[in-house]
């Protein structure tokens, strides 16, 4: 078994930081590069497509050295015509050496991809050396514990912990993920850092993870790949 490298990204995945992270992933792949992003986190926007579509453009002109076909996968919501568990939609994930998921709603893609054919295939394919590539919203949602942004920040509920995909889980790790981490949109009077629900509430969502949780933040415009 090879394992693929994992990467997350804070923020900017069409940003020269991201472009960097795609280029480091592709340079150490040797077969033909195949890239599928999937539009999940983002599917109940009426323009997922374009959400993720944006990136894929990204990629092919980043990584335009390496000859990549790139699918832009819409697997957006279980029931519907375009569900995560349409193993026809799901096809370009058998042969993809590189798989992306990035902005949309945490949780959304969490009730989507739990116990999905999407999700199993995903870790599949990291197990046989895909690499995998999480930004922002995908960022916490395969996390051991998320943070429901939306629901905090624009809808008002109180601070409380979403059970994430844990993708580490199966590597004896506990780990959650905050993208956003230095956020400063709001200026001077409002606190947008840790994923735009401030300091204060952050502290509270960390007084109701396990103990044994290690939360690891990424500031915008920030990589990190992790090489299992």
């Amino acid at each position: 078994m090879t394992l693929g490298q994992i990467a997350f990204l804070g923020s900017g995945e069409t940003s020269l930081a991201g472009g960097r992270i795609f280029e480091s992933l592709a340079k150490n792949i040797n077969a033909p590069l195949r890239i599928a992003l999937l539009e999940t986190p983002a599917g109940f926007e009426l323009n997922s497509a374009q959400v993720v579509g944006r990136v894929g453009d990204f990629m092919k002109t980043r990584l335009q050295n390496y000859k990549p076909v790139v699918d832009v996968i819409p697997a957006r919501k279980k029931g519907s015509a375009f569900s995560p568990d349409d193993a026809d939609l799901l096809q370009p994930l058998l042969h993809a050496n590189i798989i992306f998921m990035g902005p949309g709603s945490p949780t959304y893609a969490i009730r989507q991809l739990r116990d999905s054919l999407a999700w199993d295939l995903i870790r599949a394919r990291h197990r046989l050396g895909a690499a995998l590539i999480f930004a922002s919203a995908a960022t916490i949602s395969v996390g051991a514990h998320a943070l429901p942004v939306y629901e905090v920040y624009k809808v008002g509920q109180d601070v409380h912990v979403v059970d994430g995909l844990d993708l580490f889980a199966d590597f004896g790790l506990h780990l959650s993920f905050i993208p956003h981490w230095n956020n400063a949109e709001g200026g001077a009077d409002l606190d947008t850092s840790r994923c735009f629900v401030g300091m204060e509430r952050f502290a509270e969502w960390c007084g109701l993870v396990p103990e044994e949780n290690t939360t690891l933040g990424l500031d915008e415009h920030t990589g990190l790949i992790m090489d299992l």
